[in-house]
C-alpha cells in the first residue's frame, strides 16, 4: 500500500476496511445464530433493542436520529418489537404526544445472552491472534472510534443526541 498525504482519501484502504468490517459482522451474526431456538430478529430490530436497553426511556425521534433512520422506519420497528413482546411504549409525562421506549425483561435477557455469546466468540478469536496482532488491534480502537464519529458526522447529525451524549459511540 502506498503512503497517502494526511488529508487525501485513501480509497484502497477505505475499501479494504469496509469489506473486512462487513464480512466480520456477517460472520459474527451467522455464528451467533447457529443453534438459536427463538425467532431471528433483523439487524435494525437488534440495533433498536440495544439502544433502548442502553438508554431506557428514549423517544422514537431520538432513536431515529441515533440510528440514522427515518422516524417512520423506527416507528415500524417499534410496532414489530412491541408485537413480539420485546419492547413497550409509555406516554411521555412531559409531552403526552410522545412515547418513551423501554425494553421488556425478555428483551434484556435475550440481548444479554447475545452479548455474552458475542463476547465469548470474538474473545476466543482475538485470543488466538499473536500478541503483536492483539496489540495492533487494541491500538486501532481509537482510530475505529474516529471512523465511526466521522461517518456519524457525514450522516448530518448536528451534535450529540440523548444517546450519543451517554457515550454510546465511544464503545
Amino acid at each position: 500500500m502506498s503512503a497517502v498525504a494526511p488529508d487525501t482519501p485513501d480509497t484502497a484502504l477505505g475499501e479494504e476496511f469496509s469489506t473486512l468490517l462487513v464480512g466480520i459482522q456477517r460472520l459474527v451474526r451467522r455464528r451467533l445464530r447457529e443453534g438459536l431456538s427463538e425467532p431471528r430478529l433483523r439487524g435494525a430490530q437488534v440495533e433498536l433493542l440495544r439502544l433502548v436497553t442502553d438508554f431506557p426511556g428514549l423517544r422514537v425521534s431520538d432513536a431515529a436520529e441515533e440510528l440514522c433512520l427515518a422516524g417512520n422506519s423506527v416507528s415500524t420497528l417499534v410496532n414489530q418489537l412491541v408485537a413480539l413482546g420485546l419492547l413497550r411504549r409509555e406516554v411521555d409525562p412531559g409531552d403526552r404526544r410522545a412515547v418513551l421506549l423501554y425494553a421488556t425483561d425478555e428483551a434484556v435477557e435475550r440481548l444479554a445472552a447475545w452479548r455474552a455469546r458475542r463476547e465469548a466468540l470474538v474473545g476466543e478469536v482475538v485470543a488466538g491472534l499473536s500478541a503483536d496482532d492483539r496489540a495492533a488491534l487494541a491500538a486501532a480502537l481509537p482510530a475505529l472510534r474516529g471512523v465511526a464519529a466521522g461517518l456519524r458526522g457525514r450522516a448530518g447529525e448536528p451534535g450529540a443526541t440523548a444517546a450519543t451524549a451517554g457515550g454510546r459511540t465511544g464503545r
